[in-house]
């Protein structure tokens, strides 16, 4: 049998983090991060307040050195070279245009301080050109305070990309815009990445955001890497509680294993009942803990027979709550405690709903659920 492993190019890098970690006295910002980023993906560093995230995108910036390890850009490092030299540029939260200035002027602005000067007329057209990228081709002579919100957003970008950078980075550039420009905004993105084949890093606390625009997406947390995978992984696969409580809504219930084959694992959770789950990690624990997706689950009436391959929960019901294409109930499980179970509209209307107080039983599939790996 022929090996043709060996025919399937790995993925160009166009940047690298080798160990890299940021001290700021006492705190340690990044701890030996170690990430390779593909040329022309949109990765994002996804994690909360003082995860880490932003500390890493400012040293790929050159906003900051690490203390120890590396930055490669191309394969060279570049931990000393100043933000200026290298070839990324960046789009801040708030955007840091010039209001004195006209829109072509801010979006010319590093053109012009370019060494040695490029001609007028060439700066002009590399502006126009940028800007029609960006869909405001008619917009030069306006003044930034003339904007709105999402049209400065748009001038900032067409700034960071006129002098055509390999990686262009996004500090959590959507965070002042309402959520329906927001959304807007994130299909422009995609369409504007998609379009140059730039390599875009964006960082952001928006767990939405980054699963609706990443190709990849690094979950940061404690300034260490907690895991790195596709969206659909990351949401399915979790390794840690961590990822599994940051990545969209899970309930994490405890658990004993008390079997594995195959990839699967028979549990005991509750007042006794067995579940049949995903079984990711490969130790030989007896003691779990277990996430399931609340849309995983469903409801039915404690009258009513559990479908076969499946568990049923004594539960009751604390809230209720419609969201349009979903209703989402809390309940208090018998030996467990809360849950979280989404029911979608349709499924609503044929089995009818349940009110706050209602005793019901959730049904849990055979094969749904992971077993997590220990948190760090």
């Amino acid at each position: 049998m022929t090996d043709t492993t060996t025919h399937v190019r790995a993925p160009e890098v166009v940047a690298e983090f080798v160990g890299a970690t940021k001290r700021f006295g006492e705190v340690l910002a990044a701890d030996r991060i170690d990430l390779r980023i593909r040329r022309g993906e949109f990765l994002s560093f996804l994690g909360p307040s003082g995860c880490g995230k932003t500390t890493a995108l400012r040293m790929l910036a050159g906003f900051e050195s690490p203390t120890a390890g590396e930055v490669l850009i191309d394969g060279r490092d570049v931990s000393a070279v100043p933000a200026h030299k290298r070839p990324v540029n960046m789009v801040f939260q708030h955007y840091a245009l010039f209001p004195h200035m006209t829109v072509a002027q801010n979006v010319g602005y590093g053109l012009r301080q370019r060494r040695p000067r490029l001609p007028r007329r060439e700066i002009e057209l590399k502006v126009a050109k940028a800007l029609a990228t960006v869909r405001l081709a008619d917009f030069g002579p306006r003044r930034i305070w003339e904007m709105s919100g999402g049209q400065q957003q748009r001038v900032a970008l067409a700034r960071a990309i006129v002098n055509e950078p390999k990686i262009l980075l996004l500090d959590e550039p959507m965070a002042a815009l309402d959520a329906k420009l927001r959304g807007e905004m994130q299909r422009e993105l995609l369409d504007l990445q998609r379009s140059l084949g730039i390599t875009f890093v964006l960082v952001t606390h928006d767990q939405e955001e980054a699963l609706a625009m990443s190709d990849r997406i690094c979950i940061m947390g404690k300034g260490r890497i907690a895991q790195v995978g596709t969206p659909q992984d990351l949401y399915d696969r979790p390794r840690s509680r961590y990822v599994a409580d940051f990545v969209g809504k899970a309930n994490i219930v405890s658990g004993q294993i008390t079997g594995r084959q195959a990839g699967l694992a028979q549990a005991v959770v509750g007042n006794g009942v067995k579940v049949v789950l995903r079984d990711e990690p490969d130790d030989d624990r007896s003691a779990a803990e277990i996430a399931v997706r609340p849309e995983a689950l469903s409801l039915a009436s404690r009258d009513a027979a559990a479908p076969e391959r499946a568990a049923s929960l004594p539960a009751r019901v604390t809230h209720r709550t419609f969201l349009g294409d979903h209703t989402e109930y809390l309940l208090v499980a018998e030996g467990i405690g809360p849950l979280q179970v989404n029911v979608p509209r349709q499924a609503e209307r044929a089995l009818g709903g349940h009110d706050v107080g209602a005793s019901v039983h959730v049904i849990w599939p055979e094969g749904t659920g992971l077993v997590l790996a220990a948190d760090d």
